[in-house]
């Protein structure tokens, strides 16, 4: 009897234990036509050691503090993806203020807001954007760059099954990437929790912990992340509506040893937007939201030298000094752009006989390509082209001088391997037929 009773007992017990829990699907979908309006907050704070200065004579690295803060906000839409492999949405934003110290120098990063609208594209590469309404500037893809993509970052943060309190789950590679820009994760990783569900402003949200930290490679070299932060999940709006964590970025040398710390806060707020009239379909139906050559093209513009161009992404601006500008391109591709005063500006004619005697000294084989031509009329620019073979290689030399009316103006040198001269002398063309070189 006592036997029966106590089977009886442990099947109850069993049965009471083990009742199902309450679980929860912690769900967003980015369908195309999706709004959100989007609020990011950073707070920075730290010190870095940089490498010593061998012209003075420094034998140690010098430590500099950092302090940073910034806010962004802007409209999201969610578009159509135009492949399998990358993600994209186009943004209005509202106000972007990023400004950093460093040591005693002080840095901003400013968005212009003749491109506050953009089309953010984000793949495997990492993300690109561009804007409709003209080019960017390096400076502000480096910061759109750098900045949260909520299509890639929420679904990583969720579970990819219906959860109950206490469980956990991992944060997947996509996650990792958004929250700590490494390039490569070595060691470590971050958790998510299921806390519970509370009620805030009427809304029932699902309350996540964020904890972990991991070792990689980022722009910096190896480094160690740590997060520590809680999120909140809306179940009546079905949308990750907050995030916030409280971080430490380790750089570390070859050693692994910490040569900088930087603390951090981050929040993130999202919500539901019923109609943003920049991103109606009435605002977006004659604009251009795939990338092409002419609406991913790069602005350069240097007030103090007062030239400006455009130029493809698949070159990057290199030394600026004086009164020079380098650009460098695929396969060792390179331009040269100087600023001339009226009195050392060359005409076409002599450039093309300074150009030829110069290259002659390296080379027998220097031929004209291209004879001096007008491929733009005001301001004047005159272009030709030349062949050589240096060494073991053979290369086009492509020529410009641009001509202000006061005859200021720059001369303008490419060096394009031959085997690459046709497509990169597409490139030369753009550059040249965009050029600016007149301070105002």
């Amino acid at each position: 009897m006592h036997r029966v009773f106590f089977t009886l007992a442990l099947l109850l017990s069993s049965a009471n234990g083990s009742s199902a829990q309450e679980t929860y699907q912690l769900v967003e979908k980015f369908e195309p036509g999706t709004l959100s309006r989007v609020e990011q907050k950073t707070e920075l704070t730290g010190k870095l050691a940089v490498p010593a200065d061998k012209e003075a004579k420094e034998t140690k690295p010098q430590i500099v503090s950092l302090s940073g803060s910034g806010k962004v906000v802007y409209d999201e839409r969610q578009l159509p993806s135009d492949d399998a492999e990358t993600r994209k949405v186009l943004r209005q934003y509202r106000s972007f203020e990023v400004r950093r110290v460093v040591g005693a120098r002080e840095q901003g990063t400013d968005l212009r807001k003749a491109v506050y609208r953009q089309v953010v594209l984000r793949s495997a590469k990492g993300k690109s954007p561009f804007s409709p309404d003209g080019p960017l500037l390096w400076g502000e893809i480096d910061a759109i760059r750098t900045d949260v993509f909520s299509p890639a970052l929420v679904p990583a943060l969720l579970p990819a099954k219906a959860v109950a309190v206490n469980d956990t789950w991992p944060l997947d590679a996509d996650g990792v990437t958004e929250l700590t820009d490494m390039e490569k994760v070595t060691a470590g990783g971050f958790t998510l929790k299921f806390l519970g569900v509370v009620t805030i402003n009427g809304h029932k949200q699902a309350r996540l912990s964020l904890s972990g930290s991991a070792r990689g490679v980022d722009d910096n070299g190896p480094c160690k992340h740590t997060l520590d932060g809680t999120a909140y999940f809306d179940l009546d709006g079905n949308r990750l509506s907050y995030l916030s964590l409280k971080g430490t970025h380790d750089l570390l040398d070859g050693a692994g040893q910490t040569v900088g710390t930087i603390e951090g806060r981050f929040t993130l707020n999202r919500t539901a937007v019923a109609e943003v009239t920049e991103l109606s379909d009435a605002a977006l139906k004659d604009l251009e939201l795939k990338p092409t050559p002419e609406n991913s093209a790069l602005l350069y513009d240097n007030p103090q030298l007062g030239v400006r161009f455009l130029y493809p992404r698949r070159w990057r601006i290199g030394a600026v000094q004086g009164k020079q500008v380098t650009l460098d391109g695929p396969n060792g591709a390179g331009i040269l752009i100087t600023i001339e005063a009226a009195k050392s500006l060359p005409s076409v004619a002599d450039f093309l006989r300074e150009s030829t005697a110069f290259l002659q000294k390296s080379s027998k084989d220097v031929s004209v390509t291209r004879k001096p031509e007008r491929i733009v009329e005001k301001p004047a620019v005159d272009r030709f082209s030349l062949t050589a073979s240096m060494k073991d290689e053979k290369v086009r030399m492509e020529y410009a001088v641009l001509t202000n009316a006061d005859g200021s103006g720059v001369t303008f040198a490419g060096r394009l391997p031959d085997a690459d001269a046709e497509a990169l002398g597409k490139d030369v063309e753009k550059v040249l037929k965009s050029l600016a070189a007149e301070k105002k």
